[in-house]
């Protein structure tokens, strides 16, 4: 009895710390919407995703010329030449000075590296969006796996009570038998015991609910001291339209759905781009140049808008080449290096095309596996149940003994639980499979 008041008081401390507790009811698209707004690694690819655009903006932008205006102001004191009817003077003076320039420049020909350049950073960018998506499927994934865990140990903790109050009541019936004197009070402490053990499992299964429920908390985000109440979700089994294929045929579906394969693909071809770019260095540049200056100086007696707009302007305009001879081996350098990111880039292709295979097939596997689960459960929790009513008729009439008692309510305890836990497995499974297919819809 000690240890049935212990557990009593342990339930009540708990309970009364749950009511202390605030709660958030959530669906599941409600909980996966919180999680997107803040998830850290979704939030730094968001982050990542605006330099993407800006840097191929840019290089859309380096197509244009480029425009470049400079101002400076500044005193000069010390010896100041001057140019006087053919004569050159010297004079000890201070000068106060005002340039102005405006110069601009475009490539002509540069090897195409503006082009690759521009075409690398597309590749990038839409790299990147897929990533994007990727990470919001992997949220997805991980939310639901979490809500459905607290959603069956809720479950679990539903079946352990009701087993619980079931043992209590056979409990009143044995201790009326005991007093008949139709059973012996060995079957009385017997029963006292059971229910004890029923009060720890069911303990067990309230803190294994509330774990879960708050590492989904905290995947969440959510606020101090606040745990989510969840909606509960439809498990009616059902087979995926996957099921009928065979394996490779939705291994073509996963390469043609899968967002991060499409990015590993964009890489690559983003990072041949790149390597194009590190070969148009070995190539002769041309390039047009307009440059335009004026300056403004105290030593001439003009006003400053004659001297900046009449009197001290020049104008150049013109094209450089430039053709590389020997810069120190520093172009192959660079050259290697694009050419070594290139094929690692192909070697990470080829890692997830193969890794893909995989996960197909693991998936496939475990979700026959999970159907067939949840039909072998459902038969046996049936016979568990039919064998439970039959033992308790005949504990009842006094011909079975409380051994046989205890056994078949123990295995319709176990057939309930397995059978739950068939059901979310399989449930959870086909998620899993739609996750490795990349056809997990986040919205």
């Amino acid at each position: 009895m000690n240890k049935i008041l212990i557990t009593a008081l342990i339930l009540m401390a708990f309970i009364s710390k749950l009511k202390a507790q605030d709660t958030l009811k959530l669906n599941f698209r409600e909980a996966v919407n919180i999680g997107l707004q803040q998830n850290l690694a979704y939030k730094q690819r968001t982050n990542e995703q605006d330099v993407l655009k800006r840097e191929k903006q840019a290089a859309q932008l380096a197509h244009l010329p480029n425009l470049n205006i400079g101002n400076s102001g500044f005193r000069q004191t010390g010896q100041q030449y001057q140019q006087v009817e053919d004569q050159l003077i010297v004079t000890n003076v201070s000068n106060n000075i005002i340039t102005s320039n405006l110069n601009t420049a475009m490539p002509i020909y540069n090897g195409g590296r503006r082009i690759n350049n521009t075409q690398a950073t597309r590749f990038f960018e839409e790299a990147g969006e897929n990533s994007l998506e990727r990470s919001a499927q992997e949220v997805m994934f991980n939310i639901g796996r979490q809500y459905l865990q607290v959603l069956l140990d809720q479950e679990l903790y539903r079946i352990a009570l009701e087993n619980l109050e079931n043992q209590k009541k056979q409990l009143e019936q044995i201790e009326g038998f005991v007093e008949a004197g139709l059973r012996t009070l060995s079957d009385q402490y017997n029963q006292q015991s059971e229910v004890a053990r029923l009060e720890t499992v069911a303990l067990n299964a309230k803190i294994q609910w509330e774990t879960d429920a708050w590492t989904l908390a905290e995947t969440l985000q959510l606020g101090p001291n606040v745990i989510p109440e969840l909606e509960a979700v439809s498990l009616s089994p059902g087979q995926s339209e996957y099921l009928n294929m065979s394996v490779e045929e939705i291994y073509t579906i996963a390469l043609a759905n899968r967002k991060d394969f499409k990015q590993q693909q964009l890489l690559e071809s983003g990072n041949k781009k790149l390597l194009a770019v590190s070969r148009s260095f070995m190539y002769p540049q041309v390039n047009a140049f307009f440059n335009y200056s004026t300056f403004f100086t105290s030593l001439d007696d003009r006003s400053i808008s004659e001297q900046l707009w009449q009197v001290y302007p020049q104008q150049t305009i013109g094209l450089s080449l430039n053709i590389p001879i020997f810069n120190n081996f520093n172009n192959k350098l660079t050259v290697t290096r694009s050419k070594v990111q290139y094929h690692n880039q192909q070697l990470e292709k080829t890692a997830l095309e193969r890794r893909i295979s995989q996960e197909i097939k693991l998936a496939y596997e475990n979700y026959k596996a999970s159907i067939k689960r949840e039909e072998a459960t459902k038969l046996q929790l049936t016979a568990a149940e039919e064998a439970q009513k039959a033992i308790s008729e005949r504990f009842r009439l006094g011909v079975s003994n409380f051994v046989d008692l205890a056994t078949a309510n123990q295995q319709l305890v176990a057939g309930q639980s397995d059978y739950v836990q068939a059901l979310y497995t399989l449930f959870f499974q086909e998620v899993i499979l739609n996750y490795q297919l990349g056809v997990l819809s986040v919205n």
